[in-house]
């Protein structure tokens, strides 16, 4: 099926409803009539408000996100919309709240349209949900209908979780921007928990300026998004992983990334990591069976039944994993963390595969998340960046890291980067 983006974007849907020449409820209607006509395809949805539901703006027409429609992944409560974690036995009553985040949104002007489609429990069951771009190809994980909604066009943003890959990973599968913040620079109220230690909310878009927006309600403002410097800008280019071999197709698209951004003064240097990595990958391992088990377990009790048998066994060999082994992969995360000036020197920005290739084939599994997971486990923040297609018309691309507590650092760098690259004058 034929895909493109939502007609206006996140910045145009708000302007246009500030300045009067829009209802307020405009973009969510037209989001509803988009679901209604794709989403019996994509299954992107597992709950989607009637048009009669829909709720104005509590800021009226002055606030910065003012009639902007989003998905919200569904492990994540919406007041007055079921939370189901991707598991159609457990769905429940409405939460009678809204998560912190959603809130933050809806204060600012924003609609929720529905619920978006979850891996189980934001694990590596796979929902309904298909590749907007290929139907017989893996739209990624976990949050993949949040992704799919918006590369369908279905709403100009959507919000997801990463614990491994769960943001980044969709993105690139489905071709959008995707933004995973630093560990707690979002507020996880409302959101079911499975890893206490990584588990992060993001967003995607379809421009880096749309998930700018969105940042500017979620993150403080530490009034240092363009930070000036004398010197050119440094991106550190980490490749290699121990686990994982990367396509020709993702290679060359990184090559032609940095010979771009060369010729625009831009240093890129290549560095390698594969002790680090390796060490990055065990812990992340550890720390994620370890907290997901304890997390998961209660329900396993009581609801067993209704899960698969690939989370009962993560549970199992969760609760397998002795607590000294946990906390020294905690100690090996917190002595990490804070390790970009010895690490990466004067680099301001990481640039790496933010998936080995483009989707597979396949509606059974999610995709590796190898090239994420030692990011999620540093808690650094993450961009993924679109900016091609295969022959095939898989969409590819790459990830920018940013440094801990750099956030709006990144995506103000990450958005010049990406235009570079494009030449679509976000």
């Amino acid at each position: 099926m034929p895909v493109a983006p939502f007609p206006l974007s996140v910045h145009e849907i708000s302007r246009r409803v500030r300045a009067g020449a829009a209802a307020p409820l405009a973009a969510a209607r037209a989001s509803l009539a988009a679901i209604d006509e794709m989403d019996s395809v994509i299954r992107a949805w597992s709950h989607v408000v009637g048009p009669d539901a829909l709720e104005a703006p509590e800021e009226g027409t002055g606030g910065r996100l003012a009639g902007v429609p989003i998905g919200v992944k569904d492990v994540i409560d919406v007041a007055g919309m079921p939370t189901g974690f991707g598991v159609p036995a457990l769905t429940g009553g409405a939460a009678r709240f809204d998560a912190c985040c959603v809130g933050m949104l809806r204060a600012a002007g924003a609609v929720p349209v529905g619920k978006t489609v979850t891996a189980e429990f934001a694990f590596r069951t796979p929902g309904a949900t298909r590749n907007p771009h290929a139907l017989d190809h893996t739209p990624g994980g976990s949050s993949s209908g949040s992704a799919a909604a918006v590369a369908a066009g279905m709403v100009p943003a959507a919000l997801g979780t990463q614990t491994g890959g769960s943001m980044i990973r969709p993105a690139a599968f489905c071709g959008v921007v995707g933004f995973k913040p630093g560990f707690g620079q979002v507020f996880r109220d409302g959101m079911k928990l499975t890893c206490e230690s990584l588990d992060t909310i993001g967003w995607y878009s379809n421009t880096v300026e749309d998930a700018q927006a969105i940042a500017q309600v979620l993150i403080a403002d530490d009034g240092d998004d363009n930070r000036a410097s004398d010197r050119p800008l440094t991106i550190a280019v980490q490749l290699g992983n121990p686990n994982a071999a990367l396509c020709p197709e993702s290679q060359r698209e990184i090559a032609r990334a940095c010979e771009a951004w060369r010729a625009q003064g831009v240093r890129c240097e290549s560095v390698e990591a594969a002790a680090e990595t390796g060490l990055l990958l065990r812990a992340h391992d550890v720390i994620m069976h370890y907290e997901f088990a304890r997390s998961l377990m209660p329900v396993v009790a009581r609801h067993g039944d209704c899960l698969s048998p690939v989370l009962r066994r993560a549970v199992a060999h969760g609760l397998a994993i002795g607590a000294g082994e946990y906390r020294e992969m905690l100690a090996v995360q917190a002595s990490l963390r804070h390790a970009w000036g010895p690490r990466y020197g004067g680099a301001d920005l990481i640039l790496t595969p933010s998936t080995p290739g483009p989707a597979p084939r396949g509606l059974s599994h999610t995709g590796d998340g190898v090239f994420n997971k030692i990011w999620s486990v540093l808690g650094w923040p993450c961009l993924h960046l679109p900016t091609a297609f295969n022959q095939a018309g898989l969409p590819i691309g790459m990830q920018l890291v940013g440094n801990w507590g750099d956030d709006r650092r990144l995506l103000a760098m990450g958005r010049k980067l990406h235009h570079l690259l494009t030449q679509q004058g976000e």
